[in-house]
């Protein structure tokens, strides 16, 4: 590549080069420019990427290649999902999936950056789906790298899944295949993908409230992210331990790791990671007691996720000002942090997190949760049967009365 392209943000030159060799260049210059902007947060990277790809996309559809074809909107798509726009990606993929008939090692990418676009717009369930159904084709395919990215991502679903449904049956699911992962990466010799592995292990040890073990596999992951020079890898780290420490009341050092995580990302444009990194430090500076500089942060983590298509993760941010900031929000805040998004989603979404937590510290008795919030029983029973019907699984199974 060196004789053709030298670095990110200079055109490739293929001016004598037949057509066909001209795409190729400018496919693995688009590539190279998408992968290394993001890990180095290179600002603007991905799209140069994009316009490098979608160059050599032209030139493959006017000769009819059409596996490479499939091929360029495979990585073209990786490039609107690091930008956090997942509509877009989803709707590359579908029809590159569309030209992609025989399994192959191309189908099976295509296939995970499906399921991980999926995940991504946490619709679990669909990228869970996928995921299951595409196990044949993972189990034919050779490559180490790509059954240690299958194994990571199906990890990854099986745990925000566990989460959301409580179901620990999947986390412990989640472990094994991280270490699944983590073998494939160690074959394939990438350190970096085995890093990232660390990370989620880290992530997932936090979130059972095994915060030395937790902070053992971070230690391991931003070690090998460092020596690799990957910033972005770095950040995300960094947000993730903030995440730990504030589990552990170190709101200081919560603060610290969130701040740096939000400095390096912020240059990389991956806005979903952002807007993550923006809520953790939003409740690190609350926690601290910095209100004002609390809800500055809450704020634009809602802007940059509506930026990016982020509809969830902007109610997550709009959700952790009322938890965090409560009543020390004015009602002049208040009203421009909920016109534009929608209050009533806004309010049926805290609801629905508040019952959710009653049921958990009643162990399922809906008496015991009307209870800890005040309603009645059959309220109680109505809302969740009308309004959060997922919720129902929490509870225990109601006993039949023996007839008289």
């Amino acid at each position: 590549m060196g004789e053709f392209w030298q670095r990110i943000g200079d055109p490739p030159n293929v001016k004598r080069l037949e057509a066909s060799t001209a795409a190729e260049v400018l496919l693995r210059a688009g590539v190279l420019t998408g992968w290394i902007g993001s890990k180095n947060q290179i600002t603007g990277a991905q799209e140069i990427a994009k316009n490098l790809i979608s160059e050599s996309l032209t030139i493959f559809e006017s000769h009819r290649h059409l596996k490479k074809v499939a091929e360029a909107q495979t990585e073209l798509a990786c490039c609107y999902w690091r930008e956090g726009a997942l509509d877009e990606a989803r709707v590359i993929l579908k029809e590159a999936l569309s030209r992609l008939t025989t399994d192959s090692e191309l189908k099976a990418k295509a296939v995970l950056r499906s399921a991980i676009v999926e995940w991504s717009a946490l619709r679990y369930n669909d990228s869970l789906q996928i995921l299951k159904d595409a196990a044949p084709l993972f189990g034919k395919i050779k490559s180490h790298t790509i059954k240690g990215g299958y194994h990571n991502a199906l990890a990854g679903v099986l745990e925000d899944t566990g989460t959301k449904e409580q179901r620990e049956d999947y986390t412990d699911r989640a472990f094994v295949e991280y270490t699944a992962a983590s073998f494939h990466f160690e074959q394939a010799g990438h350190k970096s993908y085995r890093a990232n592995v660390e990370n989620n292990l880290g992530y997932l040890y936090f979130k059972v409230r095994r915060f030395r073990a937790a902070h053992e596999h971070l230690d391991r992951a931003k070690r090998l992210l460092t020596s690799l020079k990957d910033f972005g890898g770095v950040a995300q780290v960094d947000e993730t331990r903030a995440r730990v420490f504030l589990s552990e009341g170190r709101n200081v050092e919560a603060e610290r790791a969130a701040r740096a995580a939000v400095s390096t990302l912020l240059r990389g444009g991956q806005q979903a990671l952002v807007a993550e990194a923006l809520i953790t430090h939003g409740r690190a500076l609350a926690r601290l007691s910095y209100y004002s500089q609390a809800y500055s942060a809450f704020e634009r983590a809602i802007k940059v996720a509506q930026a990016a298509g982020e509809k969830e993760r902007a109610g997550d941010a709009a959700l952790a000002i009322i938890e965090e900031l409560g009543e020390h929000l004015t009602f002049d805040k208040a009203q421009a942090t909920f016109s534009g998004y929608g209050l009533e989603e806004i309010l049926r979404r805290y609801e629905k997190d508040v019952i959710k937590e009653a049921l958990i510290t009643a162990q399922g008795s809906v008496t015991q949760a009307a209870r800890l919030l005040g309603v009645s029983h059959q309220r109680l029973i109505y809302i969740v049967e009308k309004k959060h019907k997922d919720l129902r699984a929490l509870r225990t199974p109601a006993k039949r009365r023996p007839k008289q």
